[in-house]
């Protein structure tokens, strides 16, 4: 995630700026010594809409750029449209030749791999997922790339998306049954915990509100496990960038190329103010993944 007071600064430039319900564009500025410049860069609505209600502060965490036409796209935990030290902390290389939409899609799905690996589930068959925007469409795409062949995705969204993924069952929230394998992707940890069979593994992908609190009793009764999801939770050194490389091929190779229409929308970034004042909003963009295009000042 993105951290603003960190040391040494390694990125400049961030283009939008958020806070007090409002985002504003900030100028382009031309990338200094050792920076590249960002192309791209993803909305992540939740962490976002949270804060878009808090004081004023540069937006975004996750900025693709490259150094050359032919070199894999570095994704880089800087605000949007920022040029940043390809090196720095957190930035991952995509393999080659992706695209920007797909780059984007392996990023979400890199912080399901991450959390899957510490979840004690041998059997991913009739997980569930709890919520439909990227975080959720990551955690899917996983769970596909694990052999899961059926997934039901509890969403309040009528015809969301991620319905369109393989093995998947999209139910209200008032129609879902208890799963021994149940993920929140929407940071919603009490209504995850309601969904979890006594004995079996709540994952804690999606990031809580700081207030939010979990039945630690229901817990403790169930003999339920709880894991701690977080993709920047401690693991080996290599273990980031392994994770994102075994799951941009496996996109690569195997995602139908309909669905990342389906998943994904790019806009001009200049338009990142109206987007953000659509993301609270009826007439939100269906599309889970949102790319801003910085390409154009």
């Amino acid at each position: 995630m993105l951290r603003e007071k960190s040391a040494p600064r390694r990125y400049a430039g961030a283009r939008v700026r958020i806070g007090n319900g409002r985002a504003r564009l900030l100028p382009a500025a031309a990338p200094g010594a050792g920076l590249v410049a960002g192309q791209f860069s993803v909305i992540s609505p939740g962490t976002e809409r949270r804060h878009l209600a808090g004081a004023d502060r540069e937006a975004g965490y996750m900025t693709l750029g490259r150094t050359d036409d032919t070199a894999g796209w570095v994704v880089a935990p800087v605000p949007h449209g920022a040029a940043f030290d390809p090196a720095c902390p957190g930035a991952v290389t995509a393999p080659p030749g992706m695209e920007p939409r797909l780059v984007a899609l392996a990023r979400f799905q890199q912080m399901a791999s991450l959390g899957l690996d510490r979840a004690p589930a041998e059997d991913l068959d009739d997980a569930v997922v709890v919520g439909s925007g990227p975080v959720a469409v990551g955690c899917v795409l996983e769970l596909c790339r694990r052999g899961a062949t059926r997934i039901t995705v509890v969403t309040s969204r009528r015809r969301a998306p991620i319905g369109r993924a393989p093995g998947v069952r999209c139910t209200p929230p008032d129609g879902a049954g208890r799963g021994h394998l149940v993920i929140d992707a929407a940071g919603t940890p009490a209504r995850a915990a309601g969904l979890t069979a006594p004995g079996g593994v709540l994952g804690l992908l999606g990031t809580p509100g700081p207030g939010d609190v979990l039945p630690a009793l229901q817990v403790h009764r169930g003999g339920r496990t709880v894991v701690g999801m977080h993709e920047l939770a401690p693991a080996a050194d290599d273990a980031y960038q392994d994770a994102f490389t075994t799951v941009a091929l496996w996109l690569a190779g195997n995602l139908d190329p309909d669905l990342a229409h389906v998943w994904c929308r790019t806009v001009p970034g200049a338009l990142a103010p109206e987007v953000f004042a659509l993301l609270d909003a009826p007439g939100r963009p269906a599309e889970p993944v949102l790319l801003l295009d910085w390409r154009t000042p």
